[in-house]
């Protein structure tokens, strides 16, 4: 078997919050808030007053004072967060919706290799600022010059496709060699409009990147299930790349007329076909994944991130830190590998894990 398949978890896994979705409120009540609720830490985004991952990276006192905000209310930093940054790396086009979400700085005069270039030293200063916090991964997104393609009409040649993920290999290599200096993991979450945003696209991305031992996944299975992929089966195949996970669900509102895509409609329109949900209200199977993050062994943070446009986030977030305590008790520390598998009736180990062999 594997050593990325242990024994199970010898300690509690931190569950920490991620503040994307509360980057409207102060830095300093968003920590109070999470530290009243019971939380062990946060997952800092790298927008709003949050966490300037340029200023962590040179300003002593700017850190000093983000790591005082923490220790106020007992949390500690176990991952930030470049998702926003870190989609003008790699994306084409890039337009208008980019500077929705850069700052002002990164954007300059919106050409779009500037605004890739510029991003992508904001991203290598997240490695740094993640190394000053002591932080040990940083999660975010990469972009892609190839998600334009994904209705595959007008046909795209294997040759389009393959330019597509040299382009994103050539970008992100002189990235993580800074986050190797570093000694800091970046987490890809695996999501529409990414590079890798299922299974085989995740296998083909971890192919180019040559499986460096530094970039790997941030499970967020909200994203599966909607697309009908096994989010449990997902973590036993990439189980030595799984540096981080999102607790967050999603649930499918299929009835004849809405459709899987979305339809270009907001989140929380009742005619999507799918939608996000609080933890413990959508389709994700969590008792089985939690099973499966024993039984590989995962010691990192569950990361609670709230995006449900129908339920007060006031309530959403303690309501699924109280679930998540509750999962992280279901399966014994020493659940092997096998074991966790027996109840499904089948082992569809993967070539990627039997390489890992």
């Amino acid at each position: 078997m594997s050593e990325a398949f242990a024994t199970g978890a010898a300690t509690p896994r931190p569950v920490t919050l991620f503040t994307g979705q509360w980057a409207d409120l102060p830095f300093e009540d968003v920590a109070r808030m999470a530290g009243e609720w019971g939380f062990d830490g946060l997952e800092i985004a790298c927008w709003g007053d949050h966490l300037d991952p340029g200023r962590a990276a040179q300003d002593d006192d700017y850190v000093q004072d983000r790591l005082r905000i923490l220790e106020e209310n007992n949390l500690a930093v176990h991952a930030i967060a470049i998702h926003l940054t870190g989609q003008a790396v790699g994306d084409d086009p890039i337009d208008e919706r980019h500077q929705d979400i850069l700052t002002p700085e990164v954007w300059g005069d919106g050409d779009p290799e500037g605004v890739r270039r510029r991003s992508a030293e904001v991203v290598k200063d997240s490695a740094r600022a993640a190394a000053r916090l002591g932080a040990s991964v940083v999660t975010g997104f990469t972009g892609s010059s190839i998600w334009k393609y994904v209705a595959m009409f007008p046909p795209a040649s294997e040759r389009m496709i393959e330019r597509g993920y040299e382009d994103f290999a050539a970008r992100w290599n002189p990235i993580m060699d800074v986050f190797d200096a570093e000694g800091i993991r970046f987490a890809l979450e695996v999501h529409p409009s990414e590079i890798a945003y299922d299974y085989w696209t995740t296998r083909r991305t971890l192919e180019v990147m040559r499986n460096r031992p530094g970039f790997g996944l941030n499970f967020d299975p909200s994203h599966f299930v909607w697309q009908d992929l096994d989010p449990v089966m997902f973590l036993q195949d990439f189980a030595p790349h799984i540096f981080h996970v999102h607790v967050k669900e999603s649930v499918r509102q299929l009835n004849g007329r809405n459709g899987r895509l979305g339809s270009h409609l907001p989140w929380g329109d009742p005619r999507r076909g799918w939608d996000f949900v609080t933890a413990g209200h959508g389709d994700v199977p969590w008792k089985p994944i939690f099973r499966m993050l024993n039984a590989i062994g995962y010691q990192g943070p569950t990361s609670i991130e709230w995006e449900d446009a129908g339920m007060d986030r006031l309530i959403g977030a303690p309501e699924a830190l109280a679930l998540v305590r509750q999962l992280a008790t279901i399966a014994p520390s020493g659940a092997s590998f096998d074991a966790a598998f027996s109840a499904r009736g089948r082992d569809s180990r993967s070539t990627t894990t039997k390489e890992a062999s």
